[in-house]
C-alpha cells in the first residue's frame, strides 16, 4: 500500500507501540497536528541522523492534546504504530506550511524467538546492574519485544534507526543480542577501573616478592 502522509521529521527513532510525548510550538507542526488531531489522521516522523531525512520512519497516532496554550503551543500524547519507507519526499504542500511524504509500508514479522529473547532480558538486566539502574518496562517479561527494550541498552541514534529498519522480530533479538555481548564486557571493565582507582593512594597490604624462590 502506497499513500500520502504529512511529515514531521525528528532526530529521533520512534518504535511501533511506544509513547512518545511532543511539546509542539513551529507553526507549521501546529497546523500539521490540529489537522490531524481533528481529522483523527495520522502523521510520519522520518528519523533524521546527521542533518539528513532517513529513507524510514514511524506513523504516529495522536491519543491526546494535554495542553493547548495560550500562544497555540501544545503538549500532545502519541504512540507509534507501523515503520513506512520514504519514497518521495513532498517539500512544498499546497495551502500547508508542513511538508509531506508519498510512503510504503515494508511487511514487518513480529514472531520471534521466546528463548533468545529470555536470554536477551537476562543480558539487559545484567547491563542494568552493572550501570545501576532501574527500569520499569511496564509489561511481564513474557510479553516484551526488541521494540519495548531498544531504547534502554545504550544503542547509538544510528544503531537504533538500524533496528528500525530490520523487519523480523528475530532480527531485532539478534541485534541487541550481538550490541550487549560487545557492550556488557566494556561496562564490566569499566566497574573494575572505578573500584581501582577508588583504592588509589589507600595503604594495601601486599606480600613482597620472595627473590629466594
Amino acid at each position: 500500500m502506497t499513500n500520502f502522509i504529512p511529515i514531521f521529521p525528528l532526530g529521533i527513532v520512534i518504535y511501533p507501540g511506544e509513547s512518545l510525548n511532543l511539546h509542539i510550538f513551529e507553526p507549521r507542526y501546529k497546523q500539521l497536528i490540529t489537522e490531524c488531531h481533528t481529522g483523527k489522521k495520522l502523521f510520519g516522523i522520518p528519523a533524521v541522523i546527521d542533518n539528513k531525512i532517513q529513507d524510514y520512519g514511524t506513523l504516529i497516532r495522536i491519543d491526546e492534546i494535554t495542553t493547548t496554550h495560550e500562544n497555540g503551543e501544545m503538549d500532545i500524547k502519541t504512540t507509534g504504530e507501523k515503520i513506512f519507507r520514504v519514497l518521495e519526499i513532498i517539500k512544498d504542500v499546497p495551502e500547508k506550511l508542513y511538508s509531506g511524504a508519498i510512503v510504503t509500508y515494508p511487511e514487518n514479522y513480529e514472531k520471534g524467538n521466546p528463548e533468545l529473547m529470555r536470554r536477551v532480558i537476562n543480558s539487559i538486566k545484567e547491563l542494568h546492574r552493572l550501570l545501576n539502574v532501574q527500569k520499569d518496562f511496564k509489561k511481564e517479561e513474557e510479553q516484551l519485544k526488541a521494540y519495548d527494550v531498544a531504547h534502554h541498552i545504550g544503542l547509538s541514534l544510528q544503531e537504533e534507526y538500524e533496528l528500525l529498519y530490520l523487519f523480523d522480530e528475530r532480527q531485532r533479538q539478534e541485534y541487541i543480542k550481538r550490541h550487549l555481548a560487545k557492550v556488557i564486557p566494556m561496562v564490566a571493565q569499566m566497574e573494575q577501573l572505578k573500584e581501582k582507582v577508588k583504592l588509589n593512594g589507600h595503604f594495601k597490604n601486599i606480600t613482597g616478592f620472595n627473590l629466594d624462590l
